[in-house]
């Protein structure tokens, strides 16, 4: 292209440079003869100007610029279609690079291939300078109108870029793609009320018109990626009834769930009695198998217990006999010891009655004379009786001592009569020990 343009200013340079200086020279010729007194020079006839060379240039810089108009980039995200002005749109497509057309014949068409988006009813965040798109206004089976916030991701189809150019309004993006997306709204959400459209078949509806919307544009080459519902903007009235509504389905399904819990809680009931009653099952089989095997085990084990039992009576009984033996051998030995025992003790007896009876001996010959010396004394000294019964009488007693001849005194008859009579004064000595009793009385 720079090639082109040279070649060419050069071509249109050389001609405008020799007229400039032809109309110099003519310039110059003009105020010579006007200020000369004297006769006019004679005019050379001025040389032809020169047209090959530049035609040449001309030429040569034309066709630079026929090879940079047959060169086209396509860029990257972009698309381009081959329009002839001879024979109309070129099928094929010219992918992102560089591509060879036919100069001043054939034009190429760019398109993006990249994804676009339709909006309607979205608010764009960004601060003061956010743009509000009109909502799409549709109608319910009730005859409301509701506004739906509606969001369409689409792109080209690179194969088919050829129909594109050829079929559809241009630009698609504004002539095509909006009226379809707002006809297949409207025609879809007639068939189903508002409650349905907000909530219970939200889903459903986006899922139909996404359909619908695919259909009709995917015919044309456009591709559609998805469609998203991003807000429904009800009737005032409407959407304070459909409040209060909602509000009550909510706590119409907070009972079924409390409902279903309680159900879930009576089955669980159920099932842990059912289990429990299988597990007592289970527990007394247990214990009958246990049982029943211990019952074998017992019988297998008495079949060697009875032989051992057997034996073990036997010993017993040897050991009976053996301790009746014993027991009789020491029954003999203790009747015999006590025998011996007896025998010595009645010997022991007899020995202690001889001692004891050598013993009274003893004494009575002892007493006897005892009581006769003491009577010897007596008839020497018979005031020896006076400190006899003295000695004898009690200290609580007050005695008082008279001689022997007094006239009051009550023993005096006494001491004469044991003086005069032997017998009386034996008789006396037996009664010594009643007497200081009564003598402790008076």
């Amino acid at each position: 292209m720079v090639a082109g343009v040279l070649l060419l200013a050069t071509a249109v340079g050389i001609p405008l440079y020799e007229l400039w200086i032809r109309v110099r020279v003519l310039m110059k010729k003009q105020n010579g003869n006007s200020g000369s007194m004297g006769p006019k020079l004679v005019e050379a006839a001025p040389e032809p100007m020169q047209w090959r060379l530049p035609a040449a240039l001309a030429l040569a810089g034309c066709l630079p610029m026929l090879i940079a108009a047959s060169i086209v980039v396509v860029p990257s995200g972009m698309g381009g279609v081959r329009v002839s002005q001879i024979a109309g749109t070129l099928p094929g497509t010219l992918y992102p690079g560089v591509h060879w057309v036919a100069p001043l014949v054939q034009s190429v068409k760019m398109f993006d291939l990249r994804d676009h988006l339709f909006t309607a009813g979205i608010t764009d965040e960004g601060g003061k300078d956010s743009k509000q798109k009109s909502a799409l206004d549709v109608q319910s089976r009730e005859g409301l109108n509701i506004a739906l916030a509606v969001t369409v991701r689409y792109h080209l189809d690179p194969r088919r870029l050829d129909h594109v150019e050829e079929h559809l309004p241009q630009p698609v993006d504004k002539e095509l793609v909006p009226p379809v997306v707002a006809s297949a709204w409207r025609e879809l959400t007639p068939g189903y009320t508002v409650q349905e459209i907000f909530s219970s078949k939200r889903e459903e509806v986006r899922a139909k018109a996404a359909a619908t919307i695919t259909r009709k544009l995917g015919a044309d080459g456009i591709v559609v990626d998805e469609v998203m519902l991003r807000n429904i903007q009800l009737p005032d009235e409407y959407a304070k009834g459909l409040e209060g509504l909602l509000l009550k389905e909510q706590e119409n399904d907070q009972m079924g769930v409390a409902t279903e819990i309680q159900q879930k809680q009576v089955k669980i009931a159920e099932l842990q009695a059912e289990a429990e009653a299988v597990q007592k099952v289970k527990q007394s089989e247990g214990e009958a198998q246990s049982r029943v095997v211990e019952a074998k085990g017992e019988a297998d084990a008495m079949q060697y217990t009875l032989p051992l039992k057997q034996k073990q009576i036997e010993q017993s009984k040897l050991e009976a006999e053996a301790r009746k033996e014993a027991t009789i051998q020491n029954a003999q030995a203790e009747a015999e010891a006590k025998v011996i025992d007896s025998k010595a003790e009645l010997e022991r007896r007899n020995l202690l009655a001889d001692a004891e009876a050598n013993r009274v001996r003893l004494m009575a010959a002892a007493d006897g004379e005892r009581m006769k010396s003491e009577a010897a004394l007596l008839n020497q000294s018979p005031l020896l009786i006076n400190k006899i019964i003295a000695e004898r009488l009690s200290d609580k007693i007050q005695v008082m001592m008279v001689p022997s001849d007094g006239k009051f005194f009550f023993a005096n008859d006494v001491f004469k009569a044991a003086a005069a009579n032997p017998a009386l004064e034996h008789e006396m000595e037996g009664d010594d020990a009643a007497a200081a009793p009564q003598a402790g009385a008076h």
